[in-house]
């Protein structure tokens, strides 16, 4: 189930005007896994007063059970199947803050509905924080090799070309997590007001790095 907004300050102008000119659409994290998406998800979900909304913990509720034993049991392309559907659901469902898995936006039919009904942000990070966040947990199912470090790489590489595909880019890095969510605040906002003034879709703004 969708978590309700933490509670949060009023909200500024600024983002007012992002709840005001997103309207049923939501925003979509996307990016590596270890990219932040959960954590600055729900910190942007509480500064814009919208749901948050966590791909893999939907799915894993829909399936009744962990998504590495989804994928032991079915294999990955059972897990991507499902995982489509259920985004698909939840951008259906209305305005929001969406974490995506780390492979949902290399499917085709998810990223041309978060391209109707979303803005997308990629939380871009580089490999060596990836690995440094990611070696805490020993269940992503796509690490269970000899050298997670290399697979790390090696998924960066096949999935960039895909990430840069969202409407904006934010650099994850090791800063204070507000600091993060400011900049994708700052980075909506901009890109809103040219959605407004009829900018496409393919337009993209990089924070500051």
């Amino acid at each position: 189930m969708p978590e309700t907004a933490l509670p949060a300050t009023a909200s500024t102008s600024q983002e007012a005007e992002i709840i005001a000119a997103l309207g049923t659409r939501s925003v979509v994290l996307v990016g590596m896994m270890g990219a932040g998406k959960s954590t600055i998800g729900r910190r942007l979900a509480a500064r814009l007063r919208l749901p948050f909304l966590d791909a893999d913990t939907e799915i894993e509720a829909a399936a009744g059970m962990s998504i590495p034993d989804i994928f032991e049991a079915h294999g990955e392309p059972h897990f991507r199947d499902g995982e489509a559907r259920v985004i698909a659901r939840l951008l259906d469902s209305g305005a929001g803050v969406l974490a995506t898995g780390g492979g949902a936006f290399l499917r085709d039919e998810t990223r041309d509905r978060v391209r109707r009904q979303a803005v997308s942000i990629w939380l871009k990070a580089d490999g060596d924080v990836i690995m440094r966040r990611v070696k805490r947990r020993a269940d992503r199912p796509l690490l269970k090799t000899p050298d997670p470090a290399a697979t790390i790489e090696r998924l960066i590489g096949e999935r960039e070309p895909f990430y840069q595909q969202a409407d904006l880019t934010i650099w994850s890095r090791d800063v204070p997590h507000e600091k993060i969510v400011d900049e994708c605040i700052d980075a909506l906002h901009a890109w809103l007001s040219r959605d407004d003034a009829k900018a496409t879709p393919s337009d993209t703004l990089d924070a500051t790095r």
